[in-house]
């Protein structure tokens, strides 16, 4: 999606949040203790191909979700979907068990979201973006300037609000972007890739900010990522989804035990051999292998005397093993089984 596009979006999010009527706000601020977000078989077509296949998720209040999968998986689709953007084929999307597919305003109060490309205007200043989006969701005056001063200050942006988008660095564009999504202080946020292409130091501050929004101010978060590392500090649970479905769920330790009964096992080698790679793949023990490079990776079962297998194959192939490491498996590992491909291929 074009940040032309997704910034329509923000705004058309911007005004329906405008125009509800009292009775909403009221019915809001009765049922808020009791929300929770979730789809129910949710599914969407695009000129007759599925690509989302009854997806299941739901979202409890104070949470922090990561949503993971490979290119072409259908985790962006699944968040359009969730945010109100594109109508499913068919399934529903539910706030406190109502749905929200006729009536999305309801879920657009309370939601806030930070796309993965930069939904906001080059040649106006930081300042000026917040307040345009502001103003739409009719913050006015001191509301208004309070409400921007203090996305400003939790971005750490401050000091530049005076600059023009187009100066900013990707990075900050990107903290910028997430001040937006936060100025009218939603329950609920959705970040697709919210650090994908920036510097380690706008990486860290993000990740800080989402961190602190989530454990100290209660705010309720999905969280896609191609950073494994990222979902396992920030999240609480995860999904798994590839091929339009979700594969696994459930917290980082329990998809850990799915590899419960495995090893990962890698190796280093003097120089490539394809035949050795083959060999190694057929013995009983190895679940799963991967090489690249030089380097050889598996997942193998627990406690089988592989690695006398494996210096006698080398042995025959004329292989020199140069390191061989056994580790507990991690939640990429787990990814790799599931999907056979790298968070970030």
């Amino acid at each position: 999606m074009n940040s032309n596009k997704m910034t329509f979006f923000i705004i058309k999010i911007c005004i329906d949040v405008a125009i509800m009527d009292e009775r909403m706000m009221i019915w809001f601020e009765e049922e808020w203790v009791e929300m929770i977000l979730e789809t129910v078989d949710l599914k969407k077509e695009f000129n007759g191909k599925l690509v989302v296949d009854g997806v299941n998720l739901y979202l409890n209040e104070g949470e922090s979700v990561g949503l993971l999968g490979p290119n072409g998986a259908g985790k962006s689709t699944t968040i359009s979907m969730i945010s109100s953007l594109v109508k499913p084929t068919s399934g529903d999307v539910r706030l406190s068990g109502n749905s929200i597919l006729k009536h999305p305003a309801e879920l657009r109060r309370v939601l806030g979201v930070v796309p993965q490309e930069i939904a906001l205007y080059e040649d106006l200043t930081a300042y000026e973006n917040l307040k345009f989006f502001g103003r739409i969701y009719k913050l006015r005056s001191k509301a208004l300037e309070n409400r921007i001063q203090g996305a400003l200050e939790l971005v750490g942006l401050q000091d530049r609000q005076k600059e023009q988008i187009k100066h900013y660095s990707g990075g900050m564009k990107r903290r910028i972007n997430i001040a937006a999504a936060l100025l009218h202080e939603p329950k609920i946020v959705i970040m697709d890739e919210p650090t994908v292409g920036i510097d380690p130091q706008s990486r860290n501050h993000i990740l800080e900010t989402v961190r602190l929004l989530n454990r100290e101010k209660g705010l309720t978060v999905v969280y896609t990522s191609h950073y494994m590392e990222e979902v396992e500090n920030l999240c609480d649970r995860v999904y798994i989804m590839d091929d339009g479905k979700v594969i696994a769920s459930g917290t980082k330790d329990e998809l850990k035990n799915i590899l419960a009964g495995e090893e990962m096992l890698t190796i280093e080698v003097e120089q490539e051999n394809q035949s050795f790679v083959e060999h190694l793949g057929k013995l009983e023990s190895v679940q799963q292998i991967s090489a690249q490079d030089k380097k050889i990776k598996m997942i193998v079962s627990k406690k089988t005397g592989l690695l006398p297998q494996i210096f006698q194959l080398a042995e025959q192939e004329h292989v020199t093993i140069l390191h061989t490491q056994l580790y507990t498996p991690s939640l990429e590992d787990v990814f790799l089984h599931l999907t056979g491909r790298k968070l970030r291929d």
